[in-house]
């Protein structure tokens, strides 16, 4: 299982302009593109308040978030798809999927922005399972995407693994107790993650394959 934003690819830019855009329609001062790259990793919803806000915990006025959400969902439909893959992901999966695992894209990332986007990057005939945030009840770091990957691929969750680039996807893996390797690239919040806190960093897709077949 792997994670979309920030793992596969590096879809800020565009986020960051999709929210720019949402701010200006609010008559709202615009922000920082790496700021806004911090607010990236709990799905679209939260993004939308912690720009709302400035910071990553409060809550804005209900009205105010509706008018967002529109704003911000029609501008980031509209440019969703020109996010591009990180530098040989397509090979890294390709190797992957030659090990023989079932593949799956576990992303909080709406399903209408998940598949044009993995569509258009060329990412998608690598997936088996797409399992997006708007798919279940509950998503990262809650387990249940993990849960209903495994229950689809008849895998023990003890045995399936996770790859990510956040304190979300290493709370999900956790939560589900699969396995967690992490990217260090991706978006964390601002933060760096700890060996301690994974199973492996891998400062590559391509480095899962080797610990995935040993």
């Amino acid at each position: 299982m792997i994670d979309l934003d920030g793992t596969l690819i590096h879809t800020a830019p565009e986020i960051a302009r999709a929210a720019n855009a949402m701010l200006a329609g609010l008559s709202m001062p615009t922000l920082n593109t790496k700021l806004i790259e911090n607010y990236i990793g709990e799905g679209a919803t939260v993004l939308i308040k912690r720009c709302l806000t400035g910071n990553l915990d409060d809550e804005p006025e209900g009205d105010l978030l509706a008018s967002a959400q529109r704003l911000f969902f029609d501008y980031y439909a509209q440019i969703v798809a020109e996010s591009k893959p990180y530098p040989h992901v397509k090979e890294a999966l390709q190797a992957i999927k030659q090990t023989g695992v079932k593949m799956a894209c576990i992303t909080n990332k709406p399903d209408a922005f998940t598949m044009p986007l993995l569509e258009k990057s060329g990412l998608l005939p690598y997936f088996d399972l797409v399992v997006a945030g708007d798919k279940l009840q509950n998503k990262k770091p809650e387990p249940d995407q993990i849960f209903y990957a495994c229950e689809k691929f008849n895998v023990l969750v003890n045995e399936s693994l996770l790859i990510g680039d956040s304190k979300t996807d290493i709370t999900a893996a956790r939560n589900a107790g699969c396995l967690i390797f992490a990217v260090p690239y991706g978006y964390n919040q601002g933060y760096s993650i700890g060996i301690g806190t994974v199973d492996a960093i891998i400062n590559h897709l391509h480095e899962s394959v080797d610990l995935i077949t040993t």
